[in-house]
């Protein structure tokens, strides 16, 4: 373990105070809310801030919430085992529930934030994918105001995001699920449960009155630099009666669109092979759910 130098904690009791340190400190300061990701490569000496602004005392960003619309509304400071606890994130949004269950340890889930899970920029992080596929926003404020980003496009390289150094995301915000609906999400580690998904694939879709698929989503994770939104394989299935056929064409399609290494935790091969088989699985999986009226 690498020894750390001495920092500043700062423990803001309001959103305002906590953007007014980030504008003052700037590159010189981190936020903390979970620190699940932070604390490590604090201790590891790959970040090394003077000032640390502690989110945890800021009630307003702690709060899960359906919206007036039917939609979901994830404050910063909201852990993820609360989000994989919510009844509406388990009917609506089950693909979220689901990697909320199942990354990670049991004490990460209850310590660890979906913001700070998408901000630490991990191509690996299991909330992105779901969070894809369900079409997510970010609220990100700063002293000089807010502004709403579509999570694709958020992630512009592994661990680059984009979010300024005087900015926090306040919450994430999934629209309505659309009805008929199903989701799922599926991952898969070389080595145990609780380790980094080598690979991780999440499918939405709704099905339309004559049962053709409508509004499909697939996003696929830890086999690209980022997260990525597959659209040949959502433009494959769109209007399409589902069969084996068509779910393997657009397994293949996501195939194509993932650009896998080769690392500690698998090869870019078997990357690749392994998302053919979770989009199809996941594809059934969202399929059944939208058939039985899950969403």
């Amino acid at each position: 373990m690498t020894a750390h130098a001495s920092f500043e904690h700062h423990r803001p009791d309001d959103l305002a105070a906590a953007l007014g340190l980030l504008a003052e400190l700037g590159t010189a300061a981190r936020a903390i809310a979970g620190g699940t990701d932070l604390v490590p490569q604090l201790r590891a000496g790959k970040l090394v801030p003077d000032h640390l602004v502690s989110l945890n005392r800021i009630t307003e960003l702690a709060a899960l919430t359906t919206t007036p619309e039917g939609g979901l509304r994830i404050g910063a400071g909201v852990r993820i085992a609360s989000v994989a606890a919510h009844p509406a994130v388990q009917r609506h949004w089950p693909g979220l529930a689901h990697a909320c269950t199942v990354m990670a340890t049991t004490q990460v889930r209850h310590m660890g934030t979906i913001a700070g899970n998408l901000c630490n920029g991990s191509p690996c992080a299991d909330t992105s994918g779901p969070l894809l596929a369900a079409e997510a926003n970010l609220e990100i404020a700063s002293i000089r105001g807010n502004r709403s980003v579509a999570l694709d496009g958020f992630h512009r390289a592994a661990k680059d995001v984009d979010l300024s150094a005087d900015e926090l995301v306040i919450a994430i915000v999934l629209p309505p699920p659309p009805p008929r609906s199903g989701g799922s999400y599926l991952r898969i580690s070389a080595r145990s449960r609780v380790d980094m998904a080598a690979a991780g694939v999440a499918a939405r879709l709704s099905l339309a009155a004559d049962g053709t698929i409508d509004r499909p989503r697939l996003a696929i994770s830890a086999v690209a630099p980022t997260p990525l939104r597959c659209p040949d394989a959502e433009a494959l299935l769109q209007g399409q009666l589902p069969d084996e056929s068509l779910l393997a064409g657009a397994a293949s399609a996501c195939m194509a669109t993932a650009r896998p290494i080769d690392d500690v935790r698998a090869s870019a091969a078997w990357r690749r092979m392994v998302v053919g088989v979770l989009t199809r699985r996941a594809l059934t999986g969202a399929l059944a759910m939208a058939r039985g009226g899950a969403s």
